[in-house]
């Protein structure tokens, strides 16, 4: 009678936490807000929408919703940092959830999962190992150009291995980004160089937040860096934090405001803890989901 009292407990247990981290947390959004002072001196407060990480699929009408309402806070700039899809035909369904944030200027780079639909796998692994390995596919199998075409169709900027330049909130903001370093396809060599000194503000973008990639964007000058990829660690234990990463950040950095190199006086590093989750592995705790509203100040 004992045993089979714990046994039903035990499943209760199960059930409740199962149900917390796959209904209740993962659709949990917070908005988080931070001030970075990186701007030069007499320069206005600008306002800075960092979305990552969606991994998108038709039914998550909870969180098209979210995203819907984030014109709201009326940011000056959007910044993606990739991995928006997790299906073949979610492209016209996020691209309807940006709405008229899309006719704000922004910025993206794209995540491997822009390009390779997700795919069952033990969720356990990312204790002992990342992905990079798991992305040996050559041919990518979901519709990422229309993605691109879609945001720069918009006005946005492509910064997948790229330079360019954007205007916004009377910024003039000299941008260099790289594509997924998770699956080999960044290429710095293509943006390095001292970034350009008469801008306002140099912006460095990237899905994985690589400290060989930090590295050389805080030594060519980048004032502040936007990454994604992490999900926060996605499972976090309370008083601990961020069990792993799934790249070569620490864990203490896996999200939100830091510096780069950590505990200097370098580039300013903003990791998002992403919005979604792999439709394989649909949980979250102690890591709720999340869009970053950052108000660039003076220095």
């Amino acid at each position: 009678m004992r045993t089979r009292t714990l046994l039903t407990l035990g499943a209760a247990g199960g059930a409740a936490a199962l149900g917390y981290t796959t209904v209740i947390e993962r659709n949990w959004f917070a908005l988080r807000q931070a001030d970075v002072p990186v701007l030069p001196p007499g320069k206005p407060p600008v306002r800075v929408l960092h979305i990552s990480d969606a991994h998108l699929t038709p039914g998550r009408h909870r969180l098209m919703s979210w995203i819907r309402t984030l014109d709201a806070l009326d940011p000056d700039l959007v910044v993606n940092t990739g991995d928006s899809l997790a299906h073949r035909n979610a492209v016209p369904y996020l691209l309807d959830s940006l709405g008229p944030l899309l006719e704000r200027p922004g910025a993206f780079v794209l995540g491997a999962n822009d390009l390779y639909a997700p795919k069952p796998r033990n969720p356990a692994r990312y204790l002992w190992r990342t992905s990079t390995n798991d992305h040996r596919r050559h041919i990518p199998n979901l519709p990422w150009e229309k993605l691109r075409d879609g945001m720069i169709t918009a006005g946005w900027l492509d910064a997948d291995n790229r330079r360019g330049e954007v205007f916004a909130g009377g910024l003039n903001i000299a941008v260099a980004g790289v594509h997924d370093s998770h699956v080999r396809r960044d290429r710095y060599d293509l943006v390095a160089g001292q970034a350009d000194p008469a801008a306002d503000l140099r912006l460095g973008i990237m899905h994985s937040p690589e400290p060989r990639l930090l590295d050389r964007f805080a030594a060519d000058g980048y004032d502040l860096l936007l990454a994604g990829h992490t999900h926060g660690g996605q499972v976090c234990l309370p008083g601990y934090g961020t069990l792993v990463t799934n790249c070569g950040i620490d864990r203490a950095r896996a999200r939100g405001l830091h510096r780069h190199p950590a505990g200097s006086g370098g580039a300013w590093l903003h990791v998002s803890a992403g919005l979604g989750t792999s439709p394989w592995a649909p949980f979250r705790f102690a890591c709720r989901p999340e869009a970053t509203l950052l108000t660039l100040v003076s220095r």
